[in-house]
């Protein structure tokens, strides 16, 4: 699973952003797969490994923030 690369995910869902700590707060399985999966099942689009942190959806502050 590409969250084993992960320690951090960043998922965006409309304007609403979730960060999740993987080490920190310690989600199930379900509760990640409720960020990355889209409703038909497959792996949300655009998705970016960067270093250690995962980025899911599309948010333009997210995306800026990324190379600081």
């Amino acid at each position: 699973m590409i969250t084993q690369k992960a320690s951090t995910i960043i998922a965006a869902k409309g304007s609403k952003i979730t960060t999740l700590d993987l080490k920190k707060d310690k989600p199930t399985n379900e509760d990640i797969a409720a960020l990355i999966m889209g409703p038909t099942g497959n792996l949300r689009a655009p998705t970016l490994l960067v270093g250690s942190t995962l980025y899911i959806g599309f948010n333009e502050e997210a995306y800026k923030k990324m190379g600081s």
